[in-house]
C-alpha cells in the first residue's frame, strides 16, 4: 500500500533514476504534502537550506566521517536526476518541512567498522542499487521482476516501465488533462516490492532491518508533527517495511545498543564518473550522462541526443552532417519499435550511431561512452557549507592560483621561474606529501631543465576524505604538510626513506621541517654501513640540490650530507662488489649508474676532491679480476664516457676480458656492462658502430665461443643486443659483413653489394664540381689536380 486516505505517500525509487525523479515531482506536486521525509543521514537536515543556494550545483553528495577517524567515511551522493534531490528541491521550493529519515551516520561508521555488522555492508536492495540475501545469496529485486516480465537484462526492463514511461522526456511530467495518476507507478511497484518481500523476507540482512525500524520511528513522529499526509522518498524495497504494522516498542528493542562514534557531515563536489562505478563510493549507475539528459531534455529527448553526439564526432573531425542525425533517429526509433520498447534507449541510439555514423566502427563509441554517456560533470558546493579548516586553505590556495578541481584528467606543465607556477608546484608538492593525489608528476613534453614540471591533474571525490584525515596535522596545507613531514622524520626506519624525504622537503618547500628531517638524515646516515643502502640515498639527495638551486632554497646541510655519503660510497664500494652472485651483480651495477650520475651532480666538498675519488673507485673496479664481469664492464664504459679512459686502454681491457682464458658467461656480463643497451646505458651499440677496433674484438670472441658454451651465454647477449634501436642493430649487421678491422681469424673476403675493399678516388672526384658549383668556388677548372687536392682538404678540415 503506498499511499491512503489516511496513510503517509510513500514513493518508492530507485536512487539516481530520471523517470522516478519525474514521477516524484509529478506526486508531490498533485498530493502537495506538508513535510517531505527523504531516505538519508539526520545529521545533515542543517545542510539541506543549502540545496537552494544558487552555488549548490549537482552531482553533490553528503560526506560524514568519524571526527576520531577521518578515513572511516561514507557518502550519499546526489545527482540533479534522483529522486532525493527533487524531493529536497520541490520542499524547499514551495516552504515544506523537510527531514532525513534513515539510519544515523554516527551508528551507519560504527557499524561498518564493527565486524558483528559485516552483512551490512554497502545499501540495501532499494529498487536496484543493491539486493538482499537469501540463502547466502544476494538476490536483485529488479532482476527478479525483470524476469518475471520476461526480460534478460534488468537495467532494459526498468527502463522499459520506469526511464522511458509515456509521460514523455519533460522534466516536469505529462501535460494537464492526459489522465496519468503520477501515484500509479509508486503503487504498482510497492506492490511488487511486497510480493518480494513475503518470498525473500529480509534475507538474513540484519542491518536492514535496523535501517528501516529507525525510519518508522521517524516517520510516526512526523505523522504525528504535520498529519497523515508527509510524503517519504525512500528506495523502493523498504516501502513494504514502512507500510508494516509494528510496535514502537518493537522497533526501539531493535535499536538498542547500536555502537555509535562522533561524526561530522558537510557537502562535497561529486562527479558523473563517481556515479558510473560499482564499487568504492560510486553510486553504480551505468550511464549517468544519458540519464540526466532524460531528465533535462524538455521534449524529444532522442533527437537531441543524437543531436549532442553529431557535434561530438564534429569536434573530432569526423564528417558528420545533418542528414546523418536524421537518418540515426530513425534507425533508432525502427530499432526501437521492432524490440518493442517505449522509447528508443542507449541500445538503440548507440547501435544506430555505429551503424550511420561511424561507418561501424566501435572506435568513436568508446568517446561517446567517455563524454556524453558517462560525462565529466563536477558538482559544486557553496562555500556556507561547513568543511574542515584544512579544506578551506585549500580551497582557498586553489582559487588564488587560478588551479581549479576538475573530474577528468588533465595535464600541466610548470614554469618554475613564475612566480605562480612555483606556487602552484609547492601546493602539489605538499598535497602529495599530506597524501593527496590530486596531481600525480608526468614526463614532460619538452626539456629536461628543473625548472619544468609537468603534472596531471584529476580531482576524486574521495579527496575530500583524504583532506579530513590530514586535517589532525594542521589547519593551513603549509602547516599540515610540515608537521607532517616532521612525523615521517622520526618514524621512517631505512636511511633512503629519509633522504626521499629530504628531498620532497625541498621541492614542497618546507624550510620549517629541514631541520628535523637533516638530524634523522644525519643520524642514520652515521649509523648505517650497508653500502646498497648508501648508494640508495645518495641520488635523492643529489637531485635535492638541483631543486634547491632552482627554488633558491638553502641547500648547504644537505650538500654536506650528500658529500659525505659519496665519501663513504667511495670507501665502501670496491669491497662491497666482490663476491657477487648475478642477482647481486646486477643489483650493484644499478647502484653504481645511480651513484656514478649522482656524483656529477655534487659539488666538491672540501679539500676532498670527490670526482676524482669516484674516478679511482671505478678504475679499481674495471681491473679488479674478483669483481663481477658486469660491474668490470659498467665501470670501464664509465671511465670512457668520461673520457678519463684513453680507448686503447678501453680496447686491451676488453681484450683481457674476452680472451680465451675467460669463462664465456663472464665474457658475455662484462659485454652486457659495457655495451649493454638500454636503461641507464641507452648508447652501448652506438660506441660499437663508431668504434670497429671493438667491435672487432666482439665478433672475434663471438666467433670463438665453444658451441658447448654458446647456449648458455646465448640469452645474455641477446638481452644486451635487443635493447639497441633497430637502426644500430641493423648498422651492426652491415659492418659485422664486411669483418671489421681486427674482427677476429682471418675469413675470405666475399663481395657485399654496396660496398667495396677501399676508396674509389675517381667516382669520389666525379662529385667535385657539384660541390664546388654549391660552395661558390672557381679557382680551376674540374680537371685541375692541385684543386682537387684542396677541395679534399678543405671536405676533410670541415671548410
Amino acid at each position: 500500500m503506498t499511499a491512503g486516505p489516511t496513510g503517509p505517500l510513500l514513493l518508492g525509487v530507485r536512487h539516481h533514476g530520471p523517470g522516478s525523479a519525474r514521477a516524484v515531482r509529478a506526486a508531490l506536486d498533485a498530493a502537495k504534502p506538508p513535510a517531505v521525509l527523504i531516505e538519508g543521514p539526520p545529521e545533515g537536515d542543517a545542510l539541506l537550506p543549502l540545496a537552494a543556494d544558487e552555488r549548490m550545483t549537482p552531482p553533490v553528495a553528503l560526506l560524514a566521517h568519524a571526527v576520531d577517524d577521518p578515513g572511516r567515511a561514507s557518502f550519499w551522493p546526489m545527482a540533479e536526476f534522483s529522486p532525493e534531490w527533487v524531493a529536497i528541491r520541490w520542499a524547499l521550493d514551495h516552504g515544506a518541512p523537510v527531514r532525513f529519515i534513515d539510519l544515523p551516520a554516527a551508528h551507519t561508521l560504527a557499524m561498518a567498522g564493527d565486524p558483528t555488522w559485516r552483512d551490512g555492508e554497502g545499501e540495501g536492495a532499494d529498487g536496484g542499487d543493491a539486493g538482499e540475501q537469501r540463502h547466502g545469496l544476494r538476490v536483485d529485486p529488479i532482476a527478479v521482476l525483470a524476469r518475471t516480465a520476461g526480460y534478460d537484462d534488468p537495467e532494459r526492463w526498468w527502463e522499459d516501465v520506469i526511464e522511458h514511461r509515456a509521460t514523455g522526456a519533460a522534466p516536469h511530467g505529462p501535460p494537464a488533462g492526459t489522465g496519468y495518476d503520477p501515484v500509479a507507478v509508486f503503487a504498482g511497484l510497492a506492490d511488487a516490492m511486497t510480493a518480494l518481500r513475503e518470498t525473500y523476507g529480509h534475507g538474513g540482512h540484519d542491518r536492514d532491518l535496523v535501517r528501516e525500524a529507525y525510519m518508522r520511528l521517524q516517520l510516526r513522529a512526523a505523522r504525528k508533527a504535520h498529519g497523515d499526509g508527509v510524503a517519504v522518498v525512500c528506495g523502493a524495497w523498504h516501502v513494504p517495511a514502512l507500510a508494516a504494522g509494528t510496535t514502537v516498542t518493537a522497533d526501539r528493542a531493535l535499536l538498542k545498543g547500536l555502537p555509535k562514534v562522533r561524526t561530522e557531515i558537510t557537502w562535497v563536489p561529486w562527479t558523473h564518473r563517481r556515479l558510473a562505478r560499482h564499487s568504492g563510493y560510486g553510486a553504480g549507475i551505468d550511464s549517468p550522462g544519458w540519464y540526466g539528459h532524460l531528465f533535462g531534455a524538455p521534449d524529444r529527448p532522442v533527437e537531441r541526443w543524437l543531436t549532442k553526439v553529431a557535434g561530438l564526432l564534429r569536434d573530432e573531425d569526423r564528417p558528420v552532417s545533418s542528414a546523418h542525425v536524421i537518418e540515426a533517429v530513425r534507425l533508432a526509433d525502427t530499432l526501437a519499435a521492432m524490440r518493442g520498447r517505449p522509447l528508443a534507449g542507449l541500445t538503440e541510439t548507440l547501435d544506430a550511431v555505429r551503424a550511420v555514423m561511424c561507418d561501424g566502427s566501435d572506435v568513436p563509441l568508446g568517446l561517446i561512452r567517455d563524454r556524453l554517456i558517462i560525462g565529466e560533470t563536477l558538482g559544486e558546493v557553496p562555500d556556507a557549507a561547513p568543511a574542515v579548516p584544512l579544506q578551506r586553505d585549500l580551497t582557498r590556495l586553489q582559487r588564488t592560483l587560478r588551479l581549479k578541481p576538475e573530474a577528468f584528467e588533465r595535464d600541466l606543465d610548470l614554469d618554475l621561474r613564475k612566480e605562480t607556477d612555483a606556487a602552484r608546484s609547492l601546493l602539489l608538492h605538499r598535497l602529495r606529501l599530506l597524501g593527496v593525489g590530486w596531481g600525480e608528476p608526468a614526463a614532460g613534453r619538452g626539456g629536461t631543465g628543473t625548472f619544468r614540471e609537468s603534472w596531471r591533474l584529476c580531482w576524486e571525490p574521495e579527496l575530500h576524505v583524504r583532506v579530513a584525515e590530514a586535517g589532525v596535522w594542521g589547519t593551513t596545507v603549509l602547516a599540515a604538510a610540515t608537521a607532517k613531514a616532521e612525523a615521517d622524520a622520526g618514524s621512517a626506519g631505512a636511511l633512503a626513506e629519509v633522504t626521499a624525504l629530504a628531498e620532497r622537503c625541498l621541492l614542497a618547500g618546507l624550510s620549517g621541517a629541514l631541520p628535523v628531517v637533516m638530524k634523522a638524515l644525519a643520524d642514520r646516515a652515521a649509523l648505517d654501513t650497508d653500502v646498497g643502502h648508501l648508494a640508495q640515498a645518495l641520488p635523492a639527495l643529489a637531485r635535492s640540490l638541483r631543486y634547491g638551486d632552482v627554488r633558491s632554497t638553502d641547500t648547504a646541510a644537505l650538500g654536506g650530507v650528500a658529500t659525505g655519503l659519496a665519501l663513504r660510497i667511495c670507501v665502501g664500494l670496491p669491497p662491497a662488489c666482490t663476491g657477487l652472485d648475478a642477482d647481486g651483480a646486477a643489483e650493484m651495477r644499478g647502484h653504481l649508474d645511480a651513484v656514478h650520475t649522482a656524483i656529477r651532480l655534487l659539488p666538491d666538498g672540501g679539500t676532498e676532491d670527490v670526482t676524482g675519488r669516484w674516478a679511482d673507485v671505478l678504475g679499481r673496479l674495471a681491473g679488479r679480476d674478483t669483481v663481477p664481469g658486469v660491474i668490470r664492464g659498467r665501470a670501464a664504459r664509465l671511465l670512457l664516457d668520461d673520457g678519463r679512459l684513453p680507448e686503447d686502454e678501453a680496447a686491451r681491457l676488453m681484450g683481457l676480458a674476452l680472451s680465451p682464458g675467460t669463462p664465456p658467461a663472464d665474457a658475455a656480463a662484462w659485454i652486457e656492462g659495457f655495451v649493454g643497451g638500454g636503461g641507464s646505458n641507452p648508447g652501448g651499440g652506438m660506441l660499437l658502430v663508431h668504434d670497429e677496433r671493438l667491435l672487432g674484438l666482439v665478433d672475434a670472441w663471438l666467433t670463438g665461443v665453444p658451441a658447448e658454451a654458446f647456449t648458455d651465454v646465448l640469452p645474455l647477449l641477446r638481452r644486451t643486443f635487443s635493447a639497441y634501436e633497430p637502426a644500430v642493430r641493423r648498422t651492426l649487421g652491415e659492418l659485422v659483413r664486411r669483418d671489421p678491422a681486427g674482427g677476429g681469424p682471418a675469413r675470405a673476403h666475399t663481395a657485399v653489394p654496396g660496398f667495396a675493399a677501399g676508396l674509389d678516388e675517381s667516382r669520389a672526384d666525379a662529385v667535385l664540381p657539384l660541390l664546388r658549383l654549391l660552395l661558390g668556388t672557381h679557382r680551376g677548372t674540374p680537371g685541375d689536380t692541385e684543386d682537387t687536392d684542396d677541395m679534399r682538404l678543405g671536405a676533410g678540415s670541415g671548410e
